[in-house]
């Protein structure tokens, strides 16, 4: 099966199929009418339909919320429009009702997937060989070449299950654990599983099957499979699942063998990428995102591939960019987190910063898609024009410049799920927790090592962490991850797993007033965009779907203040 028939489910089923299946309850798709037993043996390239369909449930991280990225739920951005369904998490008015980002039903149709296909497919061997050619030597070949990879499928289908688990276990804790395609006959009245019993079952599925995975598919005879799951996806799904059960929303009582046993997992994927995964740090942060770059570089572990398309930059360009919509801004509280390089410049207070800014936000007087953007009352980009940005920044990071919208010119986007520089970051954090800045308790790296081979990646070169106590570093761990992993879906859960929530979620966002004395000076004003709410006795988790709540008949019980 040609990995473009993947692709192209990812890139339709993604934004479409899966929309549709998020309204349903699982129960109500827990048995596969697609295939029949009289279908399966008919023809083995029925298999290779069952062993792609788990992908179809990967959601489109460039959409999660108003057809945007998830960045305005936390502090990094601003939704443009004033209706936009984000401000729900934004006022603290979302509930098991009415959640913008309920895919449970969505996650659980992807389990449900893995689990049909692994029950099918465990005599894959004899089913591969009905109907076929197997004799001659190019049919020998042939169906060689699929019994090795759908035995890779199958491992795969394992680890998309656990994956599926984790993506559900980060939003609502403990949820239930389902192993098998439930029949008509099957209890569906399902009480959850503890947040501690679904990390476990993921750490237990990747050891368990990690060896049966591929492990490169690049340098591989099997090249046509790149973006298929790899060992070291499984590894780095087995350390980042250890690395939330450390920490504190999940580990209240400050065990440190939860912490110890990450940084073993997350020192596991190193140990792997420095070897077989070949993996190192992209040398051009900008271009990182952008295109193919994400597919071939060796900082990617793994990334989900889309087809061209321009929606991203329609909904982010600056409205005054023919046929943008100025979209989510970044507030100027990610941007005030920027370090200075060098020596600051009093009359532009963006220049000499950490490179990442320039690489990630449109600030005022820079140039930006051709043209020098300027936010000044009379610029073309005046604040006070209708849906200018609110902030008084645009994004720039996974934003392809220059787009022709008027001409409906596309490009690719590519989402990294997992790359090397993240692992880098939650091996530092784990190993600081377990064992200090310093100490690398004979491991591959210290925690300082780890943090600093990020901040001195090609093309960033900032200043290396000198900060000597557990406390201080901590604090430099999340500083850093912040600016590394700035519009990449990762803020709102680190201030959740790290219980920083109920305090920064809970100030207002910032942006900047941008005014000009006329001769090409300006000057910024901090001012407050929006209050925001969170309240600590119950968004710590998402609320069941209500209606997953009352199918249940009372076995699924609604997490605490929902």
């Amino acid at each position: 099966m040609k990995l473009q028939t993947i692709y192209k489910s990812l890139s339709v089923c993604i934004i479409t199929a899966f929309l549709s299946s998020c309204e349903k309850d699982f129960l109500d798709t827990r048995v596969d009418t697609a295939q029949t037993e009289e279908t399966l043996n008919s023809n083995y390239s029925t298999l290779f339909s069952l062993a792609n369909a788990p992908y179809n449930y990967i959601r489109n991280e460039f959409t999660l919320i108003d057809n945007n990225l998830f960045a305005p739920v936390s502090d990094e951005a601003v939704q443009t429009a004033t209706d936009a369904n984000v401000r729900l998490f934004n006022n603290g008015s979302w509930n098991a009702y009415n959640n913008p980002d309920n895919y449970y039903a969505n996650y659980y149709s992807g389990i449900r997937a893995a689990n049909y296909f692994i029950e099918q497919s465990g005599d894959y061997k004899r089913r591969l060989a009905l109907n076929r050619d197997i004799i001659s030597a190019n049919g020998k070949i042939n169906y060689d070449n699929d019994v090795l990879n759908m035995a890779w499928y199958r491992a795969e289908a394992r680890i998309l299950r656990a994956f599926y688990y984790f993506e559900l276990a980060k939003r609502y804790g403990g949820v239930p654990l389902v192993t098998k395609t439930l029949q008509i006959s099957d209890n569906t009245r399902l009480p959850k599983a503890s947040f501690d019993e679904i990390i476990n079952f993921i750490a237990s599925e990747v050891d368990t099957y990690k060896d049966s995975l591929q492990v490169n598919w690049r340098t591989s005879a099997f090249t046509s499979n790149d973006g298929r799951l790899t060992k070291g996806v499984a590894l780095a799904l087995k350390g980042r699942a250890l690395l939330f059960a450390a920490s504190p929303l999940h580990n209240p009582t400050s065990d440190l063998s939860k912490w110890q046993k990450a940084a073993v997992a997350l020192n596991d994927v190193i140990v792997f990428g420095q070897t077989a995964g070949n993996y190192s740090l992209h040398n051009d942060y900008l271009n990182y995102f952008l295109g193919t770059n994400t597919l071939t570089s060796n900082e990617t572990i793994w990334a989900i591939r889309y087809q061209a398309s321009n929606g991203l930059e329609r909904s982010n360009y600056p409205i005054t960019t023919p046929g943008g919509a100025s979209g989510i801004t970044p507030t100027h509280n990610l941007v005030s987190a920027y370090e200075y390089k060098g020596v600051p410049d009093p009359l532009n207070p963006y220049a000499n910063r950490d490179p990442r800014l320039g690489f990630t936000v449109v600030t005022n007087n820079s140039t930006w898609n051709g043209r020098t953007i300027n936010e000044a009352a009379g610029g073309i980009d005046d604040m006070a024009k209708a849906n200018t940005s609110r902030t008084g920044y645009y994004l720039k990071k996974f934003l392809n410049a220059n787009l022709n919208l008027v001409q409906n010119q596309t490009a690719v986007h590519n989402w990294p799920l997992f790359r090397y520089a993240g692992v880098l970051l939650e091996y530092a954090e784990a190993m600081n927790e377990a064992y200090g800045p310093d100490n690398n308790n004979g491991f591959s790296l210290t925690a300082r090592q780890a943090l600093n081979m990020v901040r001195n990646r090609p093309g960033v070169a900032m200043p290396a962490v000198t900060v000597t106590d557990q406390a201080a570093f901590r604090s430099a761990v999340k500083h850093e991850r912040r600016v590394e992993l700035a519009f990449e879906n990762y803020r709102y859960w680190d201030l959740l797993r790290w219980k920083d929530a109920a305090t920064v979620l809970n100030q207002p966002v910032t942006g900047v007033s941008v005014t000009s004395n006329g001769t090409g000076q300006f000057t910024y004003t901090p001012q407050v965009v929006e209050n925001r709410v969170f309240d600590a006795s119950r968004m710590y988790f998402y609320p069941f779907p209500q209606a997953e709540i009352a199918k249940s008949q009372g076995a699924l019980v609604q997490n605490t203040g929902w």
